[in-house]
């Protein structure tokens, strides 16, 4: 738990973050089209942050399974992290901000490394 970050700070990141994923040309169409109800996937974000950075327990899902359903590409998970890294900075105090980016990166190391694994399945199937 890092005391350095509030819930209205997770609000503030979660909105803002995924105000500039919606409108991005890389990654905002695939979020989009998936995406019906925003105001609704904000709040399981929200969910899913505070259990991340302040281990409320409060997320209960599986975003692995659910991202691997997207057509992504390792790419669109950098670009996510860079989008995702320029908004802590930017809503974020030091060191929170830190914390938030290092917990970013390591969730986008294991999507990028489990759609490379589900690939690598899908490509080895008999035909």
């Amino acid at each position: 738990m890092d005391p350095k970050i509030t819930e209205t700070q997770i609000s503030t990141l979660v909105e803002a973050f995924y105000a500039k994923v919606r409108r991005d040309p890389d990654i905002g169409p695939i979020f989009n089209a998936i995406v019906g109800d925003w105001p609704h996937h904000l709040a399981t974000l929200k969910d899913f942050w505070s259990t991340i950075l302040l281990t409320t327990g409060r997320y209960k899902g599986d975003p692995m399974m659910t991202h691997l359903q997207l057509p992504l590409d390792p790419e669109h998970f950098e670009r996510w992290l860079q989008l995702f890294t320029e908004t802590a900075k930017e809503v974020l105090p030091e060191p929170g901000a830190e914390t938030a980016i290092l917990k970013a990166m390591r969730i986008a190391e294991n999507f990028k490394a489990g759609i490379a694994l589900q690939r690598d399945a899908r490509d080895t199937l008999p035909l």
